[in-house]
């Protein structure tokens, strides 16, 4: 049963059956807005990218996973590759994360999303985040919307966090900048 969050709501990634998630994919997907032109409207490409980042306990980054970097340093996170369009249904990028495979240093993932291409969340729509169980046949565990325009080209859209021998999940949806998660860590680092 899939979980609708909303801004600040957190979720236990418990099982029902009182066991815990341990493989997880992260799926991000968007539409561009069709621009109008002299011929109609037209499709336009967005290129937005997610991206994993992994804090220490003192909100230190020590490992990221994003378009110029496809697995963290031990291979527990996996990003699947770079969609540059957002073209297709369901989800256009995705990251999968072995959550028994996270070094026990790593107490935070906070999961981003840019626009490398530059445009703002006014031309996207139908942008959502949204977590699933692998283990678990696919499974949709919760799911959050990031759509809602506005003048920035960047969020942070969630984070996955140790809670004693198990993992939670926040969603953030906090608006920020940058084309690439560089330029968003002064804001992620006060999410943490």
């Amino acid at each position: 049963m899939s979980i609708t969050l909303t801004k600040g709501q957190k979720v236990s990634l418990q099982k029902q059956n009182g066991g815990t998630l341990t493989n997880v994919r992260m799926g991000l997907g968007w539409d561009a807005v069709k621009k109008r032109g002299l011929f109609g409207l037209r499709d336009q490409s967005i290129d937005l990218d997610a991206s994993a980042l992994l804090f220490d306990g003192a909100g230190k980054l020590v490992d990221q996973v994003w378009f110029n970097q496809l697995r963290s340093k031990n291979g527990a996170v996996v990003h699947t590759g770079d969609n540059r369009t957002g073209a297709g249904d369901g989800d256009d990028e995705s990251i999968r994360v072995d959550l028994t495979q996270v070094p026990t240093e790593v107490k935070t993932l906070v999961f981003t999303v840019n626009s490398f291409t530059g445009q703002d969340f006014s031309q996207i729509e139908n942008a959502f985040c949204r977590l699933v169980d692998e283990a678990g046949g696919g499974a949709e565990v919760a799911k959050y919307s990031l759509s809602g325009s506005g003048r920035h080209n960047a969020q942070i859209m969630a984070k996955v966090s140790r809670e004693g021998a198990g993992w939670s999940m926040t969603a953030l949806g906090i608006p920020t900048s940058g084309r690439t998660f560089h330029d968003m860590l002064p804001a992620i680092s006060g999410a943490l």
